[in-house]
């Protein structure tokens, strides 16, 4: 029998609040085992898929891999083009990502971040407890953010930059000046939580901030936020739904949205394929 874990119940079995973070999204999730015997391949062989980023399970505060439907979906694929296409595990990750299947991975600056949080809390002699409670976040997940077991949210990550006296900016460590043309392989990326990617375009003594934001279905920004400046999106592809101080704005392909970023704000992507926007933030203070 499969065993489909959903968190109001699992999470009382968690020595941190991570359940609670996951099941906010309302999801069911399977362990490892369950999603071998449905895919019909071995738990190592989707580790091994795991190391080249075919798939990226969400983990409890304990370290169990948990998978929703849709990754058992891109697994699927994946046993279906070794099998039958008689594919390797390289050139299977290349395809899926050409289909869309698969997002790019990180260039590492998660666990940049996760240093990054806990530098600035030390600085400043502050506890785990107090940090959390005052930007109104569980411990444990301030916990999982610094040892980079979890990636925060578009509104979490601002919160914590607001509290500190900083900005997004600083996350993606990009320091120095950039040259005129940065090219796609280039530029500096940053997770901001489950199914949000946000590629930095341009960095150094900037009065602007552009960014090309990818977003996985259902995926978003999280809490509403603020911040100083101005924002622009031009929606590149998919859709975006916008809540402005709790006006909701539906944006399509080629539609553009300019609003002041100190309107609190929160978006979601409400379609069923991914949205590719130019976001650009003026000054630098996102």
């Amino acid at each position: 029998m499969i065993a489909i874990i959903r968190f109001p119940i699992l999470c009382f079995l968690l020595p941190s609040c991570r359940g609670c973070e996951i099941m906010k999204s309302g999801k069911s999730y399977l362990k490892i085992g369950d999603v071998a015997k449905q895919v019909g391949v071995s738990p190592s062989v989707i580790r091994t898929w795991e190391s080249l980023g075919l798939t990226r399970p969400r983990r409890t505060e304990s370290k169990y891999r948990l998978y929703a439907a849709e990754d058992v979906k891109v697994l699927k694929r994946a046993r279906f083009l070794r099998k039958v296409r008689g594919l390797n595990a390289a050139a299977i990750v290349q395809l899926l990502k050409r289909e869309g299947k698969v997002r790019p991975a990180a260039d590492g600056n998660t666990g940049a971040i996760g240093a990054h949080l806990r530098q600035l809390r030390s600085r400043r002699k502050l506890s785990l407890a107090q940090v959390a409670n005052a930007v109104g976040i569980s411990v444990g997940f301030l916990s999982a953010l610094e040892r980079s077991q979890m990636s925060g949210s578009v509104g979490t990550l601002r919160k914590l930059a607001r509290y500190y006296k900083t900005n997004i900016l600083e996350f993606y460590d990009a320091n120095g000046a950039s040259s005129r043309q940065v090219r796609p392989a280039e530029r500096k990326v940053l997770e901001a939580g489950e199914g949000v990617r946000m590629e930095l375009l341009a960095w150094g003594n900037t009065v602007m901030e552009p960014h090309l934001f990818r977003v996985a279905p259902d995926a978003g920004s999280g809490d509403s936020y603020t911040h100083e400046g101005e924002e622009f999106i031009y929606v590149l592809r998919g859709d975006l739904e916008i809540e402005l101080n709790g006006e909701q704005y539906y944006l399509k392909t080629g539609d553009s949205f300019y609003f002041e970023s100190a309107t609190p704000h929160r978006w979601r992507n409400p379609g069923r394929k991914e949205t590719w926007l130019l976001w650009v933030n003026t000054p630098p203070t996102f």
